[in-house]
């Protein structure tokens, strides 16, 4: 039988470069996109839509869904909120479909969709991610959304948080994998203290965020996993 891979993908702009037909996708966008998506998929969210651009999550204006718009860490002019996952709660978004642009987490998931599966990764779901990929067959790929294709160090960070809880559960590493393990292991006492020093962490700072970043750092605190279903995120069960 032959081993099962696990690979990084540390920026969308090198997915070209990894065959994902047959392989499971985790889609990893730590501050704040794919926080958010879990954590409103957790409270009750029906659905998460995410699309490429602003004017497509306009075009849902005459719907009855909520439109969340993001660009450079800043809420969109004219939509009601963005990827803060305070938006996010049972209150917010329970039983409602929720139509999301941001400007990396949801360009890397459109740019996964020939994957045999799409999953949503966070600090937040990271046991109850690791411990569904650890019963399923296929290869699996951490696509780190990184910002505007650059690499960054918080979802490589998580992608090493996968890559330890999945480390004796007979996967073949890349040396992307390898290198994000090691990341993890040198961070993962103290995961904010680590990430005070990113460019993300920055940005977030200077618009008064800091909240965010520390609740997207918390381990473990649901159990969701959101899968892509066509267009729509939705619990997978």
């Amino acid at each position: 039988m032959q081993q099962k891979k696990l690979e990084v993908c540390l920026s969308p702009a090198l997915l070209h470069l990894y065959d994902i037909k047959d392989s499971l996708v985790v889609v990893i966008d730590i501050f704040r996109a794919t926080s958010s998506m879990c954590y409103g998929i957790a409270n009750g969210a029906e659905a998460i839509i995410p699309v490429a651009t602003v004017d497509v999550c306009r075009s849902y204006e005459q719907t009855n869904y909520l439109l969340a718009a993001e660009r450079n860490g800043e809420v969109v002019e004219g939509f009601d909120f963005g990827n803060s996952p305070f938006s996010y709660t049972a209150e917010k978004v329970s039983g409602k479909t929720v139509v999301l642009t941001t400007t990396n987490g949801t360009h890397a998931i459109n740019e996964s969709r020939e994957a045999q599966r799409v999953l949503i990764g966070s600090f937040l779901n990271l046991s109850a991610i690791s411990n569904w990929l650890k019963n399923q067959p296929q290869d699996v790929l951490l696509l780190c959304a990184g910002w505007k294709n650059k690499v960054n160090l918080e979802d490589t960070l998580f992608a090493g948080a996968v890559a330890h809880q999945l480390q004796n559960e007979g996967y073949k590493f890349d040396d992307s994998a390898i290198l994000a393990a090691d990341l993890y292991q040198m961070a993962k006492d103290d995961l904010n203290g680590f990430l005070k020093k990113t460019s993300h962490s920055e940005r977030l700072k200077e618009l008064k965020i800091e909240s965010d970043i520390v609740f997207c750092l918390q381990v473990d605190l649901i159990d969701a996993i959101p899968v892509l279903d066509g267009d729509r995120l939705v619990r997978l069960v």
